[in-house]
C-alpha cells in the first residue's frame, strides 16, 4: 500500500470510529430516556394501538448498540493494524487486500477471494 492509500485509509478508520462513538453516545442517552420512561408509572404504552412498546423500541434500541458496539471493536482493530503496519494485507492468504474492498469495508481482514471461501 502506498503512503497516499495509507493516510487515506488512517483518516477514514478514524472518521468511522469517531461517527460509531457519536452514534454510540446518542443511543445511550436514547436509552437513558427510554429507561426513564419505562419507569413511569402512568406510562400504558402496551395498550396503545398507534405505537410501538417501550419494550419493542428498547430491543430495537440495544441491537443498534450492539452492532455499533461490534462495529467499534473491528474499527479498533482495524486501527491496530494500521498503527503496526499491516492494516491491508489478508489475514487469510498475506496478499494485499484491494483498495477498493476496503474503502467500502475499511475494518476487512480478509480479501476477496478468503472472504469468498469463508462465507462472508
Amino acid at each position: 500500500m502506498d503512503d497516499a492509500h495509507r493516510a487515506e485509509f488512517g483518516a477514514l478508520l478514524r472518521e468511522r470510529r469517531a461517527s460509531v462513538d457519536e452514534t454510540l453516545a446518542a443511543l445511550a442517552a436514547d436509552l437513558a430516556a427510554l429507561a426513564s420512561a419505562r419507569t413511569d408509572t402512568t406510562a400504558d404504552d402496551e395498550h396503545d394501538p398507534e405505537g410501538v412498546t417501550l419494550s419493542g423500541e428498547w430491543s430495537r434500541l440495544e441491537g443498534l448498540r450492539v452492532a455499533q458496539e461490534r462495529d467499534r471493536d473491528a474499527l479498533d482493530a482495524a486501527l491496530a493494524r494500521w498503527d503496526a503496519g499491516d492494516y491491508g494485507i489478508c489475514q487469510g492468504c498475506g496478499r494485499p487486500i484491494p483498495v477498493g474492498r476496503l474503502r467500502v469495508r475499511p475494518m476487512a481482514t480478509l480479501c476477496v477471494t478468503c472472504a469468498e471461501r469463508a462465507g462472508g
